[in-house]
Protein backbone atom coordinates (compact mmCIF):
# COMPACT_ATOMS: atom_id res chain seq x y z
CA UNK A 1 0.00 0.00 0.00
CA UNK A 2 2.98 2.28 0.95
CA UNK A 3 4.30 1.69 -2.59
CA UNK A 4 1.22 2.64 -4.20
CA UNK A 5 0.40 5.71 -2.44
CA UNK A 6 4.60 6.69 -3.46
CA UNK A 7 4.11 6.10 -6.69
CA UNK A 8 0.91 8.58 -7.60
CA UNK A 9 3.41 10.85 -6.34
CA UNK A 10 4.54 12.47 -9.62
CA UNK A 11 0.83 12.35 -10.93
CA UNK A 12 -0.23 14.86 -7.77
CA UNK A 13 2.52 16.80 -8.31
CA UNK A 14 1.61 17.68 -12.10
CA UNK A 15 -2.24 18.39 -11.02
CA UNK A 16 -0.87 21.02 -8.34
CA UNK A 17 2.14 22.19 -10.56
CA UNK A 18 -0.93 22.57 -13.59
CA UNK A 19 -3.37 24.24 -10.60
CA UNK A 20 -6.02 21.25 -11.72
CA UNK A 21 -6.40 21.73 -7.84
CA UNK A 22 -10.02 19.37 -7.75
CA UNK A 23 -8.24 16.52 -9.97
CA UNK A 24 -5.59 16.70 -7.33
CA UNK A 25 -7.69 16.08 -4.62
CA UNK A 26 -9.53 13.36 -6.63
CA UNK A 27 -6.29 11.56 -6.87
CA UNK A 28 -5.93 12.06 -3.11
CA UNK A 29 -8.96 10.61 -1.97
CA UNK A 30 -8.50 7.81 -4.16
CA UNK A 31 -5.26 6.68 -1.94
CA UNK A 32 -7.33 7.49 0.99
CA UNK A 33 -9.73 4.93 0.07
CA UNK A 34 -6.73 2.80 -0.42
CA UNK A 35 -5.24 3.68 2.92
CA UNK A 36 -8.84 3.05 4.78
CA UNK A 37 -9.99 -0.32 2.97
CA UNK A 38 -5.73 -1.48 4.22
CA UNK A 39 -6.60 -0.80 7.85
CA UNK A 40 -10.07 -1.92 7.61
CA UNK A 41 -8.78 -4.88 6.74
CA UNK A 42 -6.32 -5.19 8.46
CA UNK A 43 -7.98 -4.06 12.21
CA UNK A 44 -5.05 -3.48 14.23
CA UNK A 45 -7.84 -2.71 17.45
CA UNK A 46 -8.74 -6.30 17.01
CA UNK A 47 -5.08 -7.97 16.81
CA UNK A 48 -4.42 -5.75 19.91
CA UNK A 49 -7.35 -7.39 22.08
CA UNK A 50 -5.90 -10.88 21.18
CA UNK A 51 -2.30 -10.53 21.48
CA UNK A 52 -0.82 -14.09 22.21
CA UNK A 53 2.71 -13.68 21.49
CA UNK A 54 5.44 -12.17 20.69
CA UNK A 55 4.26 -12.50 16.84
CA UNK A 56 1.61 -10.68 17.06
CA UNK A 57 3.12 -7.74 19.10
CA UNK A 58 5.47 -7.41 16.09
CA UNK A 59 2.68 -7.32 13.85
CA UNK A 60 0.64 -4.67 15.22
CA UNK A 61 3.77 -2.86 15.74
CA UNK A 62 4.18 -3.27 11.79
CA UNK A 63 0.49 -2.63 10.95
CA UNK A 64 0.74 0.74 13.18
CA UNK A 65 3.81 1.50 11.73
CA UNK A 66 2.66 1.20 8.28
CA UNK A 67 -0.65 3.40 9.10
CA UNK A 68 1.85 6.05 10.09
CA UNK A 69 3.62 6.40 7.34
CA UNK A 70 0.79 6.28 5.35
CA UNK A 71 -0.77 8.84 7.00
CA UNK A 72 2.30 10.90 6.78
CA UNK A 73 2.42 10.37 2.93
CA UNK A 74 -1.06 11.75 2.62
CA UNK A 75 -0.37 14.61 4.90
CA UNK A 76 2.32 15.64 2.33
CA UNK A 77 -0.38 15.64 -0.46
CA UNK A 78 -2.69 17.30 0.93
CA UNK A 79 -0.47 20.24 2.42
CA UNK A 80 -0.98 22.72 -0.27
CA UNK A 81 -4.88 22.66 0.27
CA UNK A 82 -5.05 21.66 4.08
CA UNK A 83 -1.79 23.60 5.52
CA UNK A 84 -3.59 24.17 8.59
CA UNK A 85 -4.24 20.72 9.45
CA UNK A 86 -1.20 19.13 8.03
CA UNK A 87 0.20 21.60 10.65
CA UNK A 88 -1.83 19.87 13.32
CA UNK A 89 -0.28 16.53 11.92
CA UNK A 90 3.06 18.11 12.29
CA UNK A 91 2.59 18.70 15.61
CA UNK A 92 1.71 15.26 16.54
CA UNK A 93 4.12 13.32 14.50
CA UNK A 94 6.45 15.71 16.23
CA UNK A 95 8.32 16.02 12.99
CA UNK A 96 9.48 19.29 10.99
CA UNK A 97 6.90 21.08 8.51
CA UNK A 98 6.53 18.76 5.43
CA UNK A 99 8.24 19.20 2.30
CA UNK A 100 7.48 17.78 -0.93
CA UNK A 101 10.68 15.70 -1.09
CA UNK A 102 10.42 14.17 2.49
CA UNK A 103 8.22 11.43 0.61
CA UNK A 104 11.21 9.26 0.67
CA UNK A 105 11.89 10.03 4.12
CA UNK A 106 10.20 7.88 6.35
CA UNK A 107 10.01 8.46 10.43
CA UNK A 108 12.91 6.05 12.14
CA UNK A 109 12.01 2.65 14.17
CA UNK A 110 13.63 5.53 16.94
CA UNK A 111 11.52 8.35 16.33
CA UNK A 112 8.95 9.19 18.90
CA UNK A 113 5.38 10.58 18.33
CA UNK A 114 3.34 13.02 20.42
CA UNK A 115 0.21 11.09 22.68
CA UNK A 116 -2.80 11.71 19.82
CA UNK A 117 -4.99 13.86 20.30
CA UNK A 118 -8.47 14.53 17.93
CA UNK A 119 -7.97 17.15 14.68
CA UNK A 120 -11.02 17.00 13.06
CA UNK A 121 -14.35 16.54 15.05
CA UNK A 122 -16.85 14.10 13.03
CA UNK A 123 -20.05 14.76 12.97
CA UNK A 124 -22.04 11.93 15.33
CA UNK A 125 -25.26 10.29 14.63
CA UNK A 126 -27.25 11.67 17.44
CA UNK A 127 -26.18 14.87 16.86
CA UNK A 128 -27.74 14.15 13.17
CA UNK A 129 -30.70 12.75 14.90
CA UNK A 130 -30.93 15.63 17.01
CA UNK A 131 -30.79 18.44 13.87
CA UNK A 132 -33.67 16.18 12.11
CA UNK A 133 -35.68 16.28 15.48
CA UNK A 134 -35.46 20.12 15.64
CA UNK A 135 -36.19 20.20 12.18
CA UNK A 136 -39.27 18.45 12.45
CA UNK A 137 -40.10 20.74 15.48
CA UNK A 138 -39.82 23.88 13.45
CA UNK A 139 -41.47 22.57 10.52
CA UNK A 140 -44.58 21.99 12.52
CA UNK A 141 -44.16 24.98 14.30
CA UNK A 142 -44.21 26.92 11.12
CA UNK A 143 -46.86 24.45 9.55
CA UNK A 144 -49.28 25.45 12.87
CA UNK A 145 -48.46 29.16 12.83
CA UNK A 146 -51.21 31.63 10.58
CA UNK A 147 -49.20 32.50 7.21
CA UNK A 148 -50.55 35.28 5.36
CA UNK A 149 -48.93 34.60 1.95
CA UNK A 150 -49.26 30.90 2.17
CA UNK A 151 -50.01 30.57 -1.27
CA UNK A 152 -47.09 32.49 -2.72
CA UNK A 153 -44.61 30.54 -0.18
CA UNK A 154 -46.27 27.06 -1.27
CA UNK A 155 -45.42 28.51 -5.25
CA UNK A 156 -41.92 29.25 -4.09
CA UNK A 157 -40.94 25.99 -2.39
CA UNK A 158 -42.54 23.77 -5.53
CA UNK A 159 -40.21 26.18 -7.76
CA UNK A 160 -36.91 25.75 -5.73
CA UNK A 161 -37.77 21.87 -5.53
CA UNK A 162 -38.32 21.74 -9.26
CA UNK A 163 -34.92 23.57 -9.57
CA UNK A 164 -33.28 21.30 -7.65
CA UNK A 165 -33.98 18.06 -9.95
CA UNK A 166 -37.23 17.16 -8.04
CA UNK A 167 -39.35 16.80 -4.84
CA UNK A 168 -38.60 16.17 -1.24
CA UNK A 169 -38.98 13.09 0.17
CA UNK A 170 -39.52 12.26 4.31
CA UNK A 171 -37.72 10.33 6.66
CA UNK A 172 -40.08 7.60 6.08
CA UNK A 173 -39.27 7.47 2.38
CA UNK A 174 -35.36 7.50 3.03
CA UNK A 175 -35.80 4.69 5.74
CA UNK A 176 -37.22 2.76 3.27
CA UNK A 177 -33.84 2.50 1.03
CA UNK A 178 -31.59 -0.55 2.97
CA UNK A 179 -28.19 0.49 2.66
CA UNK A 180 -25.63 -1.58 3.92
CA UNK A 181 -21.64 -2.37 4.39
CA UNK A 182 -20.40 -4.19 1.98
CA UNK A 183 -16.57 -5.58 1.26
CA UNK A 184 -15.81 -6.11 -2.51
CA UNK A 185 -14.84 -9.68 -2.41
CA UNK A 186 -14.04 -9.96 -6.24
CA UNK A 187 -14.10 -7.92 -9.31
CA UNK A 188 -13.45 -8.44 -13.00
CA UNK A 189 -14.32 -7.42 -16.07
CA UNK A 190 -17.48 -8.45 -18.20
CA UNK A 191 -16.75 -10.18 -21.22
CA UNK A 192 -18.78 -8.01 -23.96
CA UNK A 193 -19.73 -5.06 -21.83
CA UNK A 194 -17.96 -1.62 -22.24
CA UNK A 195 -18.96 0.19 -19.18
CA UNK A 196 -19.63 -3.01 -16.34
CA UNK A 197 -17.36 -4.80 -14.11
CA UNK A 198 -18.76 -7.72 -12.25
CA UNK A 199 -18.43 -7.69 -7.84
CA UNK A 200 -18.87 -10.02 -5.65
CA UNK A 201 -20.22 -8.31 -2.18
CA UNK A 202 -20.23 -9.69 1.47
CA UNK A 203 -22.99 -7.64 3.15
CA UNK A 204 -22.91 -10.44 6.22
CA UNK A 205 -25.06 -12.82 4.33
CA UNK A 206 -24.08 -16.63 3.31
CA UNK A 207 -23.17 -15.88 0.08
CA UNK A 208 -21.92 -12.77 -1.06
CA UNK A 209 -24.71 -10.65 -3.41
CA UNK A 210 -23.23 -10.53 -7.52
CA UNK A 211 -23.56 -7.13 -8.70
CA UNK A 212 -22.72 -5.18 -11.96
CA UNK A 213 -21.24 -1.86 -11.70
CA UNK A 214 -20.66 0.98 -14.50
CA UNK A 215 -17.37 1.83 -13.24
CA UNK A 216 -15.29 0.33 -15.62
CA UNK A 217 -14.00 3.54 -17.03
CA UNK A 218 -12.32 4.62 -12.98
CA UNK A 219 -10.88 1.31 -11.65
CA UNK A 220 -8.97 -1.99 -12.32
CA UNK A 221 -10.56 -4.70 -10.96
CA UNK A 222 -7.53 -5.94 -8.92
CA UNK A 223 -7.35 -2.63 -7.09
CA UNK A 224 -11.18 -3.04 -5.69
CA UNK A 225 -10.65 -6.05 -4.01
CA UNK A 226 -11.07 -6.14 -0.34
CA UNK A 227 -12.03 -2.72 -0.53
CA UNK A 228 -15.56 -1.29 1.55
CA UNK A 229 -17.95 0.57 -0.12
CA UNK A 230 -21.95 1.11 0.36
CA UNK A 231 -24.55 -1.19 -1.64
CA UNK A 232 -28.44 -0.81 -1.71
CA UNK A 233 -29.42 -4.22 -0.49
CA UNK A 234 -33.31 -4.27 -0.93
CA UNK A 235 -32.97 -3.20 -5.10
CA UNK A 236 -35.19 -5.97 -6.46
CA UNK A 237 -32.62 -8.33 -8.29
CA UNK A 238 -32.23 -7.37 -12.14
CA UNK A 239 -31.90 -9.83 -14.34
CA UNK A 240 -29.25 -8.42 -17.22
CA UNK A 241 -27.54 -10.14 -20.25
CA UNK A 242 -24.47 -11.11 -18.41
CA UNK A 243 -26.41 -12.28 -15.58
CA UNK A 244 -28.57 -11.32 -12.15
CA UNK A 245 -27.75 -8.30 -10.42
CA UNK A 246 -28.48 -8.22 -6.91
CA UNK A 247 -28.54 -4.38 -5.91
CA UNK A 248 -26.81 -1.58 -6.51
CA UNK A 249 -23.12 -0.17 -5.67
CA UNK A 250 -23.39 3.90 -4.75
CA UNK A 251 -21.18 6.13 -6.87
CA UNK A 252 -20.49 9.68 -7.24
CA UNK A 253 -19.89 11.48 -10.35
CA UNK A 254 -21.23 14.55 -12.69
CA UNK A 255 -19.55 16.58 -15.63
CA UNK A 256 -16.12 16.92 -13.33
CA UNK A 257 -15.54 13.64 -13.41
CA UNK A 258 -16.33 10.06 -11.55
CA UNK A 259 -17.79 7.47 -10.62
CA UNK A 260 -16.63 7.22 -7.47
CA UNK A 261 -17.64 4.78 -5.51
CA UNK A 262 -18.04 5.06 -1.87
CA UNK A 263 -15.70 4.40 0.64
CA UNK A 264 -16.88 4.12 4.67
CA UNK A 265 -15.08 5.65 7.61
CA UNK A 266 -12.48 2.97 9.40
CA UNK A 267 -14.56 0.65 11.76
CA UNK A 268 -17.18 -0.24 9.22
CA UNK A 269 -17.43 -3.83 8.75
CA UNK A 270 -19.71 -5.64 6.35
CA UNK A 271 -23.10 -5.96 6.59
CA UNK A 272 -23.80 -2.79 9.00
CA UNK A 273 -26.43 -0.27 7.79
CA UNK A 274 -25.98 2.77 7.06
CA UNK A 275 -28.71 4.99 8.56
Amino acid sequence: VIWQIKKESTVISKHFEARNFSQAVVSIMKLADVANAYIAEKAPWVLAKNLNDKADEFALRQICSESLEIFRLLSIYLKPVLPSLVQSVESFLNIEPLMWDDINKPLTQEHLIKEYSHMITRIENKQIEAMVDANKENLQATAAAPVKSEAKAEKKAEATAAAEGGAYISIDDFAKVDLRIAKIVSAEHVEGAEKLLKLMLDIGEENPRQIFAGIKSAYDPASLVGRLTVMVANLAPRKMKFGLSEGMVLAASDERGGPYILSPDSGAQPGMKVK
